[in-house]
């Protein structure tokens, strides 16, 4: 089979053929480059109306020379998600020209064809995907027949909140290659090489971190598997009116925002117990971020991999990989239905070119103890070593936040003391606060570790039950009326011992069973806000939807829960935040 495939969702007007007998794909591409600031529809759209007709045809003269005329068997286009404007004209150049070649016309989703291109060059079976593009940035992960996503950017996406910066202080776009150049050379001139990479945590570091490469103290937002640049994007930009050197500002938005990236990532692969991870998009070009993902799945004994750079980029190349699949599976699309989605999220597209088990794959959880076949086994979450000591009712838990070494030294230093501050102090303020949480015997911030009590015989995420998800949910309704968000409520931070839920629910004045804890305060923080008692119950939900083969009554019964103890107002803003991630 060979497909056509166009691609124009924004700035580049791309034409690709992909031949699947040799595995062989042919692009041309003609980017649009906006005389100064960033991409303006009209004008992107006014490129892709000139440039789309010449680059099919390139590729259609070079595929008829090569396969005579019956070169393509069918024409796959970027239906979204996108700038309508740009969308309309690659739509309408799909459907002419599969009407003309007699082909079917397919239709494909941009962001699932980032994540489709890594898997098919990687080999993976079952990977998480970070996404990092201009638009947008997430965690997606196969479940159920769909691609779902385990987190996302709640604003901004990532190359976007770069550009906002460099618009700021002048510079065309893109500006993700001159944020890339400046922090390089800022890295070198403060005393170490011109590669802004590499060494662990403390070491030394071989570009000169330690010798006076200081951090800029920026916004730090990580919520769960969500994430928000928004505040970055001011803080960069403020720094940049109050002087500070333009190199100096650049790296460390990079060390901020990729560390982020990459902690999700982390957290995505503890969720779901997968080990391999694949990368995309057009940020995923920086040399800096693949090294730090590449260092984080190394230190997990997870395998990674980059698609090489013209697949990272928009290009038509990954429509028609993605493309030929769906195909093959009679994944087609009538002309008359093929109408374009400028906010076409991933999770909105049935899977038909594939099958397998889920991304969720049990294996080590986070917090203090993970699920594991050996509940007192050792294990390592998405930021701490777990270790479970003593016996019998004296067994205790030691959790240690390892140091990360993808992350800059002061930066990981700050984010492990801060984390494990906040998890011993709202730790206790839950319990006194009337929610189940483990005791806390001792804090060592030296080493960053905590000693708490064994709670539970393991992860919710093990044994999703809507008595347990009810009672998280009136938990979490009970810590935020003591004004606290927990910041990280996933399945995985929810011990429970499923044979006492039955027989305690509902008790006295209908508090949940206790033997259903939370546990890992780290991100957690004070707060009376609606909009942050929100983003709890929405990160417990993405983790539930993430991982669940039938979610929906679990997050009934969940949302039940809180609204049989906590403010009604929080469930009513609920919607609201989950409408908010980016083409909701």
């Amino acid at each position: 089979m060979r497909v056509l495939g166009i691609e124009g969702t924004a700035w580049c007007a791309s034409a690709a053929l992909y031949d699947a007998e040799t595995d062989s794909v042919l692009i041309e591409s003609d980017p649009y480059e906006p005389d100064s600031g960033g991409i303006h529809p009209r004008e992107a759209a006014e490129h892709m109306s000139e440039a789309i007709p010449e680059v099919v045809d390139r590729v259609l003269t070079a595929a008829e020379a090569e396969h005579g005329s019956n070169a393509v068997d069918a024409v796959a286009f970027s239906r979204g998600p996108g700038l309508g404007p740009c969308l309309r004209i690659v739509g309408t150049a799909a459907r002419s020209l599969a009407g003309t070649l007699d082909v079917p016309l397919v239709g494909v989703n941009h962001m699932v064809a980032h994540l489709e291109i890594g898997r098919h060059q990687s080999g993976f079976d079952n990977p998480v995907c970070l996404n990092a593009s201009g638009a947008n940035a997430h965690l997606l992960g196969y479940h159920d027949g769909r691609y779902r996503v385990l987190g996302e950017t709640m604003d901004a996406g990532v190359g976007n909140a770069i550009d906002k910066f460099t618009r700021h202080v002048g510079w065309s776009h893109p500006g993700g290659p001159k944020v890339e150049a400046a922090a390089a050379e800022f890295a070198a001139g403060a005393g170490g090489s011109t590669a802004e990479g590499g060494g662990a945590a403390g070491d030394g570091e071989g570009d000169g971190r330690a010798a006076g490469a200081d951090l800029l103290d920026l916004p730090y937002v990580v919520k769960g598997m969500d994430f928000s640049f928004s505040g970055i994007s001011s803080a960069a930009n403020d720094a940049a009116d109050d002087g500070v050197p333009v190199e100096e500002i650049c790296f460390s938005l990079q060390k901020h925002v990729f560390a982020m990236l990459t902690e999700v990532s982390e957290r995505a692969l503890s969720l779901t117990g997968a080990d391999e991870l694949v990368l995309g998009g057009g940020v995923a070009q920086n040399d800096r971020l693949r090294e730090m993902l590449a260092t984080m799945c190394e230190a997990r004994g997870a395998d990674f991999h980059a698609p090489e750079p013209r697949f990272l980029r928009d290009n038509a190349g990954m429509i028609a990989v993605l493309g030929a699949k769906m195909a093959a599976a009679g994944d087609s699309i009538a002309i008359s239905e093929s109408a374009v989605d400028p906010n076409f999220r991933p999770d909105q597209v049935p899977v038909t070119w594939r099958d397998g088990e889920s991304v969720a794959r049990g294996g080590a959880g986070s917090g203090s103890g993970g699920a594991s076949r050996d509940p007192d086994a050792d294990r390592r979450g998405a930021e701490a070593t777990v270790t479970v000591a003593g016996s019998g009712g004296d067994r205790r838990v030691i959790k240690r936040r390892v140091p990360k070494s993808y992350r800059h030294p002061e930066l990981d230093r700050t984010l492990r003391r801060d984390r494990t501050v906040a998890e011993a102090r709202l730790t206790s303020e839950a319990r006194r606060a009337g929610v189940p949480t483990p005791l806390v015997s001792d804090v060592d911030l030296a080493t960053a570790t905590l000693t708490l009590q064994y709670v539970g015989e393991h992860d919710l995420a093990t044994a999703l039950d809507e008595r347990a998800t009810e009672a998280v949910g009136r938990h979490l309704a009970r810590l935020h009326g003591a004004g606290i968000v927990h910041g990280d409520p996933t399945t995985r931070n929810v011990r429970v011992s499923p044979d006492r839920i039955e027989a305690e629910a509902g008790k006295g004045d209908g508090d949940p069973a206790p033997e259903t804890y939370l546990i890992d305060f780290g991100l957690g923080y004070h707060t009376g806000h609606v909009e942050d008692h929100a983003m709890d119950l929405h990160v417990f939900e993405g983790s539930i939807r993430a991982t669940a083969t039938d979610p929906d009554p679990l997050i009934a019964a969940f949302e039940a829960g809180y609204g049989a103890v906590g403010d009604g107002e929080v469930l009513e803003r609920l919607r609201d935040v989950a409408d908010r991630g980016r083409y909701r």
